[in-house]
């Protein structure tokens, strides 16, 4: 198990390096090809997109790793059993979509011209839901390169597509190419699931009442998907009141609209891109490290899973502290090198402390979650949005600018990382 942990945590790293280069590309060929005005429509639209996203696929590729991880029901049951019930879902969320798209492109994006591209965004849902429920299933047998593979096709596929293509759309209207960049993942999620089908065993016998509705079975997948879909958007909720509380704040207290747009952007659009440059790392340790402590949760050898999940911190901690005393010794020279500027240095600084936090708390997340503690992360999740929103408020009235912002993080993050660690510690001695 413990070759097969390295080995899996190994080909998500390879595999999360590549796809972080090709996105990258993608990101460059995009803004040549749209310009200004199409990424600025593109990204006002990507939170929603990014939101129905978290809700649609109700966490369902992590709740289905860990029960096929656990090996103890009939995995083929619990898969197939969970795709009407999410395509059901799907479609009341497309026919929410469609119904409230105009009045929220008008109200609360401020742009009418955006309906077609919020209504397309309902379209693409049940393709990217079913590709994460395949994947799921690969991550509970702890087979990580089919999932590799199809997000390195997926991505090869939308930067063919948005190079052959968009370009064409782009000559009759910016709307239908902001439309095409939200209707390519249709294409791009339809080329993962092809992938990940053809890496099912040969004998792997699809029947029809495998597709029926199992109580237990639901009862299961919801116990560890809701709250952790919840987690989700309850951390999108304090995302998005942040520049509001900012705005506003510092908009009582004496500065300019453009001063707020600036130094928020400065977080945003710098110092943030910088800092999680390699969170894909500590990502990918936590997907190799769910399926391993979960078995072992399931065996009951708390030792193992302490052992493992000290393991796992360690690793993410040699390849966090470096990188943090990097940006903290170097702000100047990593800002300059990525994208050929020095505002935000000190920012940066300060942020570099918040991302080292992050790398011991996926590997803690994992086992909360091995550990069937979904709904504590949930719960702590509510607390550390409630303390950094507060903190917020209070550190933003004393006039430190952007600080207020990182600051509040940092301090909500390390409450969140002590309450997860107490819970983990209590659960290990019982």
């Amino acid at each position: 198990m413990k070759e097969k942990f390295i080995k899996s945590t190994l080909i998500l790293v390879i595999g999360g390096l590549i796809t972080k280069i090709l996105g990258m590309i993608i990101k460059i060929i995009t803004t040549r090809i749209v310009g200004l005005e199409g990424i600025g429509l593109y990204t006002m639209v990507m939170p929603s997109f990014n939101l129905f996203i978290t809700i649609a696929t109700l966490s369902l590729p992590l709740s289905l790793s860990k029960i096929v991880s656990e090996n103890t029901r009939n995995n083929k049951e619990v898969i197939f059993g969970s795709v009407p019930i999410a395509l059901l879902f799907n479609l009341l969320i497309i026919i929410f979509i469609f119904i409230i798209a105009k009045p929220f492109a008008t109200f609360f994006l401020k742009n009418e011209n955006l309906t077609i591209p919020i209504m397309s965004i309902g379209l693409t849902l049940p393709f990217i839901t079913i590709s994460g429920i395949a994947k799921g299933y690969f991550f509970g047998k702890q087979r990580m390169l089919p999932h590799v593979i199809s997000n390195i096709v997926e991505q090869i596929v939308r930067i063919s597509i948005i190079m052959m293509f968009l370009p064409r759309i782009l000559k009759y209207n910016v709307i239908y190419s902001v439309t095409a960049l939200v209707l390519i993942n249709i294409i791009s999620e339809l080329s993962s699931i092809i992938v990940l089908l053809l890496f099912l065993p040969q004998k792997f016998i699809i029947k029809k009442e495998y597709f029926r509705f199992e109580y237990d079975n639901f009862r299961n997948i919801a116990s560890i998907s809701i709250p952790n879909t919840l987690s989700r958007i309850i951390s999108s909720i304090g995302i998005f009141l942040e520049p509001i509380i900012l705005t506003f704040i510092l908009t009582f207290i004496g500065h300019s609209n453009s001063y707020i747009t600036n130094e928020y952007g400065i977080i945003s659009g710098y110092v943030i891109p910088i800092v999680s440059l390699p969170s894909f790392l500590s990502g990918a340790i936590s997907s190799a490290l769910l399926p391993v402590l979960t078995k072992y949760n399931v065996l009951k050898n708390k030792v193992k899973l302490k052992n493992k999940l000290i393991q796992a911190i360690t690793v993410s901690l040699i390849i966090g502290v470096p990188f943090t005393i990097i940006l903290f010794l170097f702000p100047k020279e990593c800002l300059n090198l990525v994208f050929k500027e020095i505002i935000g240095a000190n920012y940066l600084k300060v942020a570099s402390l918040i991302f080292l936090i992050t790398y011991i708390q996926a590997p803690i997340i994992s086992c909360l979650q091995a550990i069937n503690k979904s709904k504590t992360i949930m719960k702590t999740t509510i607390i550390s949005m409630i303390i950094k929103t507060v903190v917020l408020i209070g550190l933003t009235f004393l006039d430190i600018g952007m600080y207020s912002l990182l600051v509040a993080t940092l301090f909500s993050s390390i409450c969140a990382i002590v309450v997860h660690i107490i819970v983990i510690k209590k659960y290990l001695n019982t």
